[in-house]
């Protein structure tokens, strides 16, 4: 059984715990934080501080944009876009990771509060009543000022948040 959580795909490349998971997960992934990933990679601005790190993040946006790219998975992103919400097929990354890419649409509910890609992960996150992953501390703090009814842990507590008491709408079978 996989652990579902509601992530941007840039965490997954910045972040290499991500990548190695104590039991089989599932990251929701919105398609616009995918097609964030080329404008990352095409920039010449920095997405790390530190120069050495900036190239290692860089070097995995690109691995993760060819398995995006890879012809199979782009099929089934491709089929998942037809229609609003539509979550595609497993995107199988190896044994204990897989993507799903929803096609989330961002609504004026939360539109004054939080930016677009924010809006579309904490829709994902109440839509599919699963938790959200985020290494964005503004963001968690304005998710709970605004009492948006979603979970969320910080990235760096994965670990705890893969261990924690499930629900039957946030694991796969």
């Amino acid at each position: 059984m996989r652990r579902r959580f509601v992530i941007e795909a840039v965490m997954v490349a910045s972040y290499g715990h991500l990548l190695v998971p104590g039991r089989p997960v599932d990251y929701v992934v919105p398609y616009s934080s995918i097609a964030e990933l080329y404008d990352m990679r095409d920039s010449s601005d920095p997405v790390m501080d530190n120069p050495e790190d900036d190239g290692h993040v860089k070097k995995k946006i690109t691995e993760l944009i060819q398995f995006f790219e890879d012809s199979l998975n782009r099929k089934k992103i491709e089929k998942a876009l037809q229609v609003p919400w539509r979550e595609s097929s497993a995107l199988l990354l190896d044994e204990n990771i897989q993507f799903t890419v929803i096609h989330a649409i961002d609504s004026a509910e939360y539109g004054e509060r939080f930016d677009p890609i924010e809006t579309e992960l904490l829709l994902t996150a109440m839509k599919l009543d699963i938790p959200l992953l985020s290494d964005q501390f503004e963001f968690m703090d304005k998710l709970i000022e605004s009492e948006v009814p979603v979970q969320v842990y910080d990235i760096e507590d994965f670990e705890f948040a893969l261990e924690s008491e499930f629900t039957s709408a946030d694991m796969e079978v």
